[in-house]
């Protein structure tokens, strides 16, 4: 099922997409992941997709990302697969949602894009095994890794490139069933394919990066985790739109603006 936020009327809704309408909840996007009866939380109100503002799916206190997590992207960069995940952090404030502006900064001359699925954490999660994994994601969505890229490459750490307002676009839903090891992937900048890959690429899959990064730090729920791109990361400009999608959950959507 897919499980979303928008806006309606000024205030904020949880709601349950199916065949293009929307379902209001009673209750928050964590709750309705964490259900296994979403009927109790189902209203009479029924919304079309088009007439509702739709916002990012969660506000996860951190998100959390992985680098170099495809074989194919490593192949095309001629590097060494790593032996750990290599991981750094993307702020709240980053946070944006499907149909959003990505701002492109003074600062950078050089704004990428990198398409990738994130795994949305669903109950307090730490010390984590790869064999429990599975019962602290609550779903899927999809997300776009924005980075200054000439920011990154002249700090030699990733912090500024990586965590401007904006750079981190989530949404548009939480897909809560669907097998993460299979998923293709891609990313369309004016309506061009720049990335196209499938999630059976990943050197580190979904429950080995929740294992690892819940060994290092607790994760709350909300919280996302960014498993890394494939190839054909690029520029984007100003005035350009960028949509990512995933196969089984959908379209991410933005606009690049100054």
């Amino acid at each position: 099922m897919k499980i979303m936020r928008f806006i309606k009327d000024g205030k904020e809704k949880t709601g349950l997409l199916e065949d293009n309408c929307v379902t209001e909840l009673s209750c928050s996007t964590i709750e309705a992941i964490n259900s296994s009866h979403i009927d109790n939380f189902k209203k009479n109100i029924v919304y079309n997709l088009e007439d509702i503002e739709i916002e990012s799916p969660v506000s996860p206190s951190k998100v959390v990302c992985v680098g170099l997590n495809y074989r194919d992207h490593a192949s095309e960069l001629k590097m060494d697969l790593p032996e750990d995940p290599i991981i750094f952090l993307k702020p709240s404030t980053a946070v944006i949602g499907h149909l959003d502006t990505i701002i492109y900064p003074d600062s950078s001359k050089q704004l990428d894009y990198e398409a990738e699925i994130g795994i949305v954490i669903s109950k307090v999660a730490k010390n984590v095994k790869k064999s429990d994994a599975e019962e602290f994601i609550g779903g899927y969505t999809v997300i776009n890794d924005v980075t200054a890229r000439d920011l990154q490459q002249k700090d030699g750490q990733w912090t500024r490139a990586k965590s401007f307002d904006t750079f981190a676009p989530i949404g548009p839903f939480i897909e809560t069933k669907l097998d993460p090891m299979n998923q293709n992937i891609s990313l369309k900048l004016n309506g061009k394919i720049k990335q196209n890959s499938n999630t059976k690429n990943m050197i580190f899959d979904v429950y080995k990066l929740v294992e690892f990064i819940t060994n290092i730090m607790t994760l709350k729920p909300g919280d996302v985790i960014a498993t890394g791109t494939p190839p054909g990361v690029g520029p984007m400009n100003i005035g350009d739109t960028v949509e990512v999608e995933i196969e089984e959950i959908g379209i991410l959507k933005n606009f690049v603006k100054k």
